[in-house]
């Protein structure tokens, strides 16, 4: 190729941050957020401790100018100039040496800008001007010919709530049922001056034609060219190199070369298979860029059966059941979402035997690097498009800006073997049933949201044939607005009623979904955690400062509420805080082994949600910070592709006056699922005891089976009347060689019923190949024994039920770089069990 032509000058970096309304005037580093820069100029106190909150306010209804000076060399600026600004949040005006060069209005953009002429050899001056997001909002929200209502979980906590269906930013800026309202402000991507000769590079996309024995890529380029011209491209992968001269007119243009790799080794989901990636590199007169292609034929199949519809996904030829959870934003700051806190998250998630995320409407689109660790790990993600809980506008130029939107995004993302679906919202058809405005003119409002679901699909059907455009999550499929939040006969379904109905957790066994893509149970974030938000006098569930970091109205109230259906009532704070994460794990468990062992009926559970945005009590089962709450390690256990679960069955369900199930009718029996997601037969020797709750147990069933590659099948059953009164059930299983597969327990009655013993666990520390093992024995039956350190890190499990005569080893894997040692681990172990909590 010619010698190149292309340069990128960094623009990020340390700008001057100010305000034309307060004598404010610090240092900023960007990309960042005003926020960080506040904060690390002692200008601001932590939002996240107390009721912050409420005096941090002020940052997100205030305007924000920030300038820096750079240089420019004459090599810099020989050419065409593009002025790259990535996610600029988000109402701005963007000024070059004193000149308006554009204004923007979609965070989830990256602006393109041509500068050509603008930039001087020597000092240069970049300036953005901020408008008030919030103030933007509300004057088009007045300016509409209709209302459109903003979601209710904005007016959390007595908050007045901001029009962002108006605006496009991340919607959880402004709150949300567990999130704080902070609305930053910054520039969170790419700023960059890129010079070329004739063209430059938007995006590249790979789309794959499967055959027999090797996949086709078509290689699809857009270009940008400042002129008409001829310019030369090239692309490497797999050891082959396509090198074109391509004529290009001025403006947008497109070129496709087609590739086939032969034999290509196949890309599967975490737990299925091996995630090798292809490294596809593009040429274009010196600005290269480097994507990894990860090869693999995934379909959504949707087609008739004796129910209604399947829901499932097909990859490989292999229908596999998708495991998982819902992912919000890493953190409310914007600086604070590194590729280190990313990688932490996602590593949790793969360990804990998922192999999908759902990214939520209601968020952002992630940067590049969240992407290439999900292809990494074998990771899937359902990708909704950023609208959740309320209607949007459908003008033109609303329109005209999400176009470009997910024109952009599509382009940028699609090459990634991670992207399974994209979605087109969350739950916003539902939302239609919520507000008095849009029940009272239901028409308006179902017209109004088919002119932005349609574009949305049409867009995916332009950009990305290949994939599946699901309208929204709930939904019943392809221009169908009604109710899917409860159908679970096809389509994808939200099931809330243990949650927002306060129902028990066996009502989780009264549906049956074909994909349970939302669904969850709140706890409190752990102990060491609150204690970075509280003072001692705050540690109280119904304390202004609890209240404030319980973002679901009554929240905490039904954490307790249902606490008092299954346990006795805590002796204290650290115990409530540590039961209410029993429970929480408890009714996921419930609902996921269930729906599991459904299979091929249900092939999907992904629950609300894996992560936190702040330290806050919620339905995540990570922290904010990423340490495994009970529910993760659990998770790791129902997520087990091998399982068997435990599944109570009536000849009759008796029903009440109003026609549905009666709450904790005894079952007739227990049947055991066996589970097996694995594309090969398994044979599994399950033992079945019966286990009085003071000590001693009895075999009561032991089989052999073989189950068939990913299927499930019943194993064996147990009488309920053949239980003791103070019996409960704990089952293991292992494969033909021996080897301990997994185990699990069936609790007949709630705990509260038992008369619980205090057990006496012992822990001995040891090393097998040089890393600390936990070795864990109890001489009485002991319940949800939990092993907790100060270092961060994770045991290989749990919440675990120990009985006696069986010894029980765990394993710590660090975090964050930790080391740990027998010695660092010995002095802050405590362990405690559910005979502690009362």
């Amino acid at each position: 190729m010619s010698a190149p032509a292309y340069s990128a000058l960094d623009l990020g970096g340390v700008f001057n941050l100010s305000s034309p309304t307060s004598d404010i005037a610090v240092p900023i580093t960007l990309p960042g957020d005003v926020h960080s820069a506040l904060l690390a100029a002692d200008r601001l106190p932590d939002p996240y401790y107390g009721e912050n909150e409420k005096t941090v306010m002020w940052v997100g209804e205030t305007a924000w100018n920030v300038e820096r000076d750079f240089t420019a060399t004459a090599a810099d600026i020989e050419g065409y100039l593009t002025l790259t600004l990535a996610e600029v949040d988000c109402i701005a005006t963007i000024l070059l040496n004193g000149e308006i060069i554009a204004k923007t209005q979609n965070s989830f953009v990256r602006n393109d800008i041509d500068v050509t002429g603008k930039v001087r050899v020597g000092e240069n001056t970049l300036r953005i001007e901020f408008d008030i997001t919030p103030d933007v909002a509300k004057a088009r929200a007045d300016a509409h010919p209709f209302p459109i209502p903003f979601t209710k979980n904005y007016q959390t906590n007595g908050l007045k709530g901001i029009h962002m269906n108006f605006v496009r930013k991340a919607a959880c800026h402004a709150g949300w049922d567990w999130g704080i309202c902070l609305m930053p402000i910054g520039v969170y991507g790419t700023m960059s001056l890129r010079k070329s000769r004739l063209a430059r590079q938007d995006s590249v996309q790979v789309d794959q034609a499967h055959g027999q024995h090797s996949v086709e890529l078509a290689i699809k380029t857009h270009l940008f060219a400042f002129a008409h011209g001829e310019v030369e491209i090239e692309h490497s992968i797999d050891g082959q190199t396509i090198t074109d001269k391509v004529v290009v007119n001025k403006g947008d243009n497109v070129v496709t070369h087609n590739l086939t790799i032969h034999n290509p080794k196949l890309w599967w989901p975490a737990g299925q298979g091996a995630q090798p990636l292809y490294e596809l590199v593009t040429n274009l007169e010196g600005e290269k860029t480097t994507r990894k292609i990860g090869l693999r034929k995934l379909e959504w199949v949707i087609e008739k059966d004796e129910i209604d519809h399947t829901f499932k996904c097909r990859i490989n030829g292999r229908d596999i059941t998708m495991m998982g959870a819902n992912w919000i934003p890493a953190d409310a700051i914007p600086s604070r979402i590194t590729p280190a806190v990313i990688r932490d998250l996602l590593d949790s998630a793969k360990a804990a035997n998922m192999n999908m995320l759902r990214i939520w409407g209601g968020g952002q689109y992630e940067p590049d690097y969240f992407y290439d660790l999900c292809d990494e790990l074998g990771i899937l993600l359902w990708h909704d498009f950023m609208f959740a809980c309320m209607s949007y506008p459908s003008d033109r130029p609303f329109l005209d800006n999400v176009r470009t939107e997910i024109t952009q995004q599509i382009r940028r993302l699609s090459h990634h073997a991670a992207i399974a679906l994209w979605c087109g919202d969350n739950e916003v058809i539902g939302s239609l049933g919520w507000y008095e405005e849009t029940k009272a003119a239901p028409e308006r409002y179902v017209a109004n949201y088919d002119r932005l679901n349609s574009m949305l699909g049409n867009i995916v059907e332009d950009e990305d044939p290949i994939r599946r455009f699901w309208p929204s999550s709930p939904s019943m499929g392809y221009l169908d607005f009604s109710d899917g939040w409860h159908a679970d006969t096809r389509g994808d379904t939200h099931y809330w009623d243990v949650w927002h109905s306060a129902k028990s957790f066996e009502a989780y066994r009264t549906v049956n979904p074909r994909f349970a893509s939302e669904f969850g149970f709140q706890s409190f974030t752990s102990m060491n955690v609150i204690e970075t938000f509280t003072e001692p006098k705050d540690r109280n569930p119904s304390s202004p400062v609890m209240e404030n970091h319980q973002r679901n109205a009554g929240g905490n109230a039904r954490i307790l509420e249902t606490m008092t259906r299954y346990f006795r009532f805590p002796r204290d704070f650290d115990q409530m805080v540590f039961l209410s994460q029993i429970q929480q794990g408890l009714a996921i468990k419930t609902a996921i082994e269930y729906w599991r062992s459904t299979k091929p009926r249900c092939m999907g559970t992904l629950y609300w949600q894996i992560n936190d945005i702040w330290p806050v009590a919620s339905w995540s089962s990570l922290d904010y910070g990423g340490q495994w709450k009970l529910l993760q390690y659990m998770a790791k256990r129902f997520f087990l592709p091998v399982n068997v679960v435990a599944v109570p069955e009536h000849d009759v369900v008796l029903k009440n006056s109003r026609g549905t199930p009666v709450e904790g009718a005894p079952p007739d029996r227990i049947v055991f699922k066996g589970i097996n997601d694995t594309a090969r037969p398994v044979s599994v020797a399950l033992e079945i005891r019966a286990v009085k709750i003071g000590g001693g147990d009895r075999v009561v069933s032991s089989t052999n089976a073989a189950i068939g590659p990913d299927a499930a099948l019943a194993l064996a059953s147990v009488d309920f009347a053949d239980l003791a009164e103070d019996e409960f059930l704990f089952f293991s299983w292992k494969d033909a060689s021996g080897k301990l597969l997994g185990e699990n327990d069936y609790f007949p009655k709630p705990y509260k019923a038992y008369e619980l013993v205090t057990p006496t666990v012992t822990a001995e520390w040891s090393e097998r190949d040089g890393a600390p093992l936990l070795t864990l024995a109890t001489d009485k039956p002991a319940l949800f024994v939990t092993a907790s350190v100060d270092l961060p890190g994770y045991f290989s499990d749990n919440a675990l039920t120990l009985l006696p005569g069986r010894k029980t080893e765990l394993t710590f894997t660090p975090r964050h770089g930790a080391t740990a040692s027998v010695t660092a681990l010995s002095a802050s172990l405590k362990l405690r069990t559910l005979a502690d909590t009362f």
